[in-house]
């Protein structure tokens, strides 16, 4: 079984940035479509299927969703199935929002997609 690492959020956003990770979100399609880290694929926990993640070659995979705990949940059973390297948000989107990192929202005037640029 693989080792699980905890990530903050900045650590996410650094490694996103620099193209090293792949961002999972964990959330349902909802979630995701209301706001989201820009850049993360969706993989709703509901129909999580380790084999069906990206292959990595040489990035980890970074799971998260909107509190920590459901990622957690998926990563031990990516890590049971073999899933290496592996880690995880801590805190998760709630944690990213509240440390003033940029995402993708919902312009509530036009139900659309926008960039919000965090605090």
């Amino acid at each position: 079984m693989s080792q699980l690492e905890n990530w903050s959020p900045a650590q996410v956003k650094a490694a996103l940035d620099a193209e090293e990770i792949v961002l999972i979100d964990v959330r349902t399609p909802a979630e995701y479509a209301l706001e989201h880290v820009e850049g993360a694929f969706l993989m709703p926990m509901a129909y999580f299927v380790p084999g069906a993640l990206p292959d990595q070659n040489g990035k980890r995979i970074v799971l998260h969703c909107g509190s920590g705990m459901r990622s957690a949940k998926v990563a031990e059973l990516a890590a049971g199935a073999g899933v290496s390297p592996l880690a995880h948000m801590e805190g998760g989107f709630g944690a990213w929002k509240a440390a003033g990192l940029p995402y993708i929202g919902t312009n509530m005037a036009t139900g659309g997609p926008q960039r919000m640029p965090g605090a």
